[in-house]
């Protein structure tokens, strides 16, 4: 059995998780909410459902699903900071890698001590086609199974695919009952008291997205400017917008 390494859980406001040992962080890497734009739906839920959990009351997991680039990770960050700003650094944020989810668990066992709330991040999540047990440790954890994380620690998973689940269940395609290929394939989603979903926006919230963040540091832009960057990456979203604005700034010799 791997030994784990048991870290200050109530120092830091964020940490990472790698199987074997938690690592605390100094700060988290955040935008602040006003400059998460197109995604106002989306972010009244998560600040909400994240202010529950700073104050003890009933909270969600939640999923965050859909187009890359659009805000699901940073709004979590940003509900993160905006939550410990006002609850003095609680709840703290525990990042896991896809790698050692086989070890939440332990990382569970962990943090059921603590006199603290913590948000389990897992990013960018998926399974493999051939991976049956990974979705069925991850319903045990939410469902309340022998394993399933404390009162204390809620999930949040995002992913590019509302089902998680990779398109192809080879095994259960058949044709003469799609509808339970298709509940299969979305049952991990319900379980989930929240799931959203983040889509492409559009030319004008693009360049709203641009603006904000072009104002906030005082950087020219043109419309024309953002487009043509746009267009070259095939892509209209919050990442992009950000790149762009990022080499304004190394254009002007300044720091974002």
């Amino acid at each position: 059995m791997t030994d784990v390494t048991d870290p200050d859980w109530t120092a830091c406001p964020a940490y990472v998780w790698d199987g074997a040992e938690g690592r605390g962080i100094a700060e988290i890497d955040a935008l602040p909410l006003a400059r998460l734009i197109g995604i106002d739906r989306q972010k009244q839920r998560v600040v909400e459902n994240v202010e529950r959990l700073a104050r003890g009351h009933a909270a969600h997991d939640m999923l965050l699903w859909g187009a890359r680039g659009m805000g699901k990770s940073a709004l979590l960050r940003a509900a993160m900071v905006a939550a410990q700003d006002r609850h003095e650094h609680s709840p703290a944020l525990v990042q896991v890698g896809s790698a050692a989810l086989e070890t939440l668990p332990a990382l569970f066992r962990l943090l059921a001590g603590v006199e603290r709330r913590f948000l389990v991040f897992i990013d960018d999540l998926g399974f493999d086609d051939d991976d049956t047990l990974g979705p069925r440790r991850l319903r045990s954890w939410l469902e309340g199974g022998v394993e399933a994380r404390p009162g204390n620690v809620r999930l949040a998973v995002t992913s590019n695919r509302r089902a998680i689940l990779a398109r192809q269940l080879s095994e259960q395609d058949d044709p003469v009952n799609p509808r339970d290929v298709v509940d299969d394939r979305l049952a991990l989603a319900d379980r989930f008291g929240i799931a959203l979903g983040f889509h492409a926006c559009d030319k004008a919230t693009y360049l709203e997205i641009v603006r904000a963040h072009a104002e906030a540091y005082g950087l020219d832009w043109s419309e024309e400017g953002a487009m043509d960057w746009a267009n070259e990456r095939g892509a209209r979203s919050g990442r992009t917008a950000w790149q762009y604005v990022t080499e304004l700034a190394g254009r002007a010799g300044k720091v974002v």
